[in-house]
């Protein structure tokens, strides 16, 4: 019956150990606390943060520790594109979309900050991206005046802002997008590719033998 005992007892602490250490490797790296100090978080960090949510937070940390005002994270739902907005040193309104992905972004995220712009009443909007875009997602960009930040950039921003490089690290941010036209107006008066109308054309061509 000891014997029994101990062994019961030997399986029990077996049992707590293993389940402590699987316990462990699922808590991340980082505390709560830390994650509100930007100044606390590495690319390493974000890269182990478990949804967008966290990414979300840390730049809206971010935000606030570089001054920006008017920064808030938008609703959970109902969000119409975009995840936080703020106030740049000119005083626009920016749409941000904040990507934590480990594979390149898409057009869809374009396509979902450039269409919150109004509803929000923006002026500028930009992606932040914990990874590179697609070719497609760089020249929807390039269209549209929609600013990307890459992994390359976050980086950056990270490294400048632990320095104490404030001013630098909003020069990355309120850096102007690359622009696949210098304005609008250069498009309009651009060479433009115009579908031909071929059953409008047939309808001229049958009235024309009617008469």
């Amino acid at each position: 019956m000891l014997k029994v005992l101990i062994f019961a007892g030997i399986i029990v602490v077996i049992t707590a150990v293993v389940v402590a250490l699987l316990l462990s490797k699922r808590k991340p790296k980082y505390s709560k606390s830390e994650l509100i100090d930007p100044l606390n978080i590495t690319i390493k960090d974000i890269d182990q943060m478990e949804d967008g949510s966290e990414f979300e937070e840390y730049l809206y940390r971010l935000f606030l520790a570089l001054g920006y005002k008017d920064a808030y994270i938008t609703p959970k739902s109902r969000d119409f594109g975009a995840d936080l907005v703020f106030t740049d040193q000119d005083g626009y309104r920016n749409v941000v979309q904040a990507k934590r992905y480990s594979y390149p972004v898409g057009l869809g995220a374009v396509q979902e900050v450039y269409g919150s712009m109004r509803y929000y009443r923006a002026k500028k909007s930009m992606v932040i991206a914990s990874n590179m875009y697609t070719s497609a997602c760089d020249d929807l960009a390039g269209y549209n005046g929609v600013k990307l930040h890459s992994r390359n950039d976050l980086i950056e921003i990270i490294d400048l802002f632990k320095r104490g490089d404030i001013e630098k690290v909003k020069d990355i941010i309120e850096g102007d997008p690359h622009m696949k036209y210098d304005s609008w107006d250069n498009y309009m008066n651009g060479d433009k590719v115009i579908k031909k109308d071929y059953r409008a054309e047939k309808r001229i061509l049958a009235e024309q033998k009617g008469k």
